[in-house]
């Protein structure tokens, strides 16, 4: 699996004052330790960045080309700024990315053609949150039949059916499994991608990566391509390299109806049971799922 470092952000308490001060050591720091850590991208979420994208992007690009030669994902909805950077980077990025919207999908796909990059195709349609899985597979068709037209390869396209926290939906969260599972036959040659962090917001600090990690080894049984991730969770990362094939089996097995023996479990491995019932709906979600 494919893995993008998130964690080049503005949002960042660290990164956002970096950046708007054009001071490159935050940056380069981060962009080092990301790749130390084993992530095969890294993405470089600049935001709108209305006003100075198009300066700041490439100054971005730049800065942590300096320091490592991973491939990069730029991400921002300002399409100037990412013109910028697709004119400054060294190898093949991802667009990260183009929705259905009808003001963003033309000139969206115009530039991932231009510039020969690779595109998150981002489910979200002209009325917004697809409601439910056939809607995703509907948003899928329309994408890969847009790009083809234009001469966009499927394999050029990262399928992203939009992540959303399992503390707000539930039924969003089960109806983009189930477009997983669907994916590769309404849409051959395609990739997926998932900004995985986003199914535990809301959820308090220490109990996130619960829920993250559950969620990824949920996909990863419709093999799941790539998904943005926190760079700095190692067991996540362990998890996606082959290194806890136990938890990722018992996720696999609940999925296809195992119930298990709570008592024959590790610890570990009851918190990864536990969180397997909130995100399928067998269990309601609370902050105190893991102790019930």
């Amino acid at each position: 699996m494919i893995l993008i470092g998130e964690n080049i952000n503005m949002m960042s308490l660290s990164i956002g004052p970096a950046l708007k001060e054009r001071n490159p050591r935050p940056i380069q720091d981060l962009a080092r330790a990301e790749a130390e850590a084993g992530v095969d991208y890294l993405d470089l979420n600049i935001g709108p960045a209305r006003k100075t994208g198009e300066e700041l992007m490439p100054w971005v690009v730049n800065t942590i080309q300096e320091v490592t030669d991973l491939p990069l994902s730029l991400d921002t909805t300002n399409l100037a700024a990412m013109e910028a950077g697709l004119q400054t980077v060294k190898k093949t990025p991802i667009i990260n990315s183009i929705s259905l919207q009808p003001d963003r999908i033309g000139p969206g796909l115009e530039l991932a053609k231009k510039y020969d990059a690779d595109v998150v195709a981002l489910l979200w349609g002209a009325e917004g949150m697809p409601r439910d899985a056939n809607e995703r597979a509907m948003n899928v068709v329309d994408f890969v039949y847009k790009a083809n037209e234009i001469g966009i390869a499927n394999e050029k396209l990262w399928i992203d059916p939009i992540v959303s926290p399992v503390s707000v939906e539930i039924n969003q969260v089960k109806a983009l499994v189930e477009l997983m599972a669907m994916l590769g036959e309404i849409a051959p040659g395609c990739k997926s991608v998932v900004g995985l962090s986003n199914i535990s917001n809301g959820t308090p600090t220490p109990l996130r990566p619960w829920l993250n990690r559950t969620y990824l080894m949920m996909l990863m049984k419709y093999d799941l391509h790539s998904a943005i991730v926190d760079a700095f969770d190692t067991d996540l990362i362990q998890i996606v390299r082959g290194k806890k094939p136990g938890p990722v089996s018992l996720v696999h097995r609940m999925m296809d109806g195992e119930k298990p023996d709570y008592a024959s479990l590790s610890e570990e491995e009851v918190k990864y049971a536990k969180t397997v019932r909130v995100l399928t709906g067998a269990s309601l979600y609370s902050h105190s799922w893991l102790e019930i």
